[in-house]
């Protein structure tokens, strides 16, 4: 599904270069669920700005179900990030004056799907996670839990290659946490690939394969269910 080979990101300010990723290997099989962790300043978000089509690498190649994502210009990135991955943001991302029906029917809309498969799906998907009674409810009408199963809901509509989960549940309580978590591990279940960036080893601990980074480079990773790969 992912496949990266000797990436780096170089950020230069003119007075200083900062190397945010330096020479990684990585791959990810179809149907994964990996949680990538660090300190502020490993490296772990810039690499899932460039798993998911935001940033480009400086150097290295990085392929997404079978497609050169380095060489695409702007407009293909586009396609990529709206056809191939689903996006759930700490802070949820919701249009705050819309109901959360048409927070899931965006991506749909940008894909130029018909209204009719849009409503159909946008049910479907919140009905998915537990919202089937939310349809018409706005952003400011749901608790943060709900807020976050919207986002995750907007993020299945597509049927996308990968989902990318960025701190997920940074701003949820205990409760609200442990939900989401169930949501992802039944995603995954059903055959969903997650990639979720966590600086909580509690939340990391519940993927199958733990990749920890420091000063831009992978210093560990661990499957679960398996001896250490790396």
């Amino acid at each position: 599904m992912i496949a990266i080979s000797q990436l780096s990101k170089i950020y230069d300010t003119g007075a200083i270069k900062v190397n945010a990723l330096n020479q990684v290997n990585l791959e990810i099989e179809k149907g994964d669920f990996v949680a990538i962790i660090g300190a502020s300043g490993s490296g772990k978000s810039t690499l899932m700005n460039i798993l998911g089509c935001l940033d480009q690498p400086s150097k290295g190649n990085y392929t997404l179900d079978g497609v050169r994502v380095d060489t695409l210009n702007g407009d293909e990135l586009s396609a990529i990030r709206n056809l191939k991955i689903g996006f759930v943001f700490q802070s949820f991302n919701l249009i705050p004056r819309t109901s959360a029906l048409h927070n899931v029917e965006l991506p749909m809309i940008y894909a130029r799907v018909s209204k009719r498969e849009r409503l159909i799906k946008a049910r479907e998907a919140l009905e998915k996670v537990g919202l089937g009674d939310r349809f018409d409810h706005n952003p400011n009408e749901l608790s943060g839990g709900q807020k976050q199963r919207v986002a995750i809901a907007r993020a299945l509509v597509n049927s996308p290659a990968i989902i990318l989960a960025d701190e997920p549940t940074g701003n949820l309580d205990s409760h609200s946490t442990e939900e989401i978590m169930e949501i992802f591990q039944s995603l995954n279940d059903e055959g969903a690939t997650i990639i979720l960036v966590t600086h909580e080893p509690e939340i990391a601990a519940q993927a199958k394969r733990v990749i920890t980074f420091k000063d831009g480079r992978i210093i560990e990773d661990i499957r679960h269910d398996a001896e250490a790969i790396q």
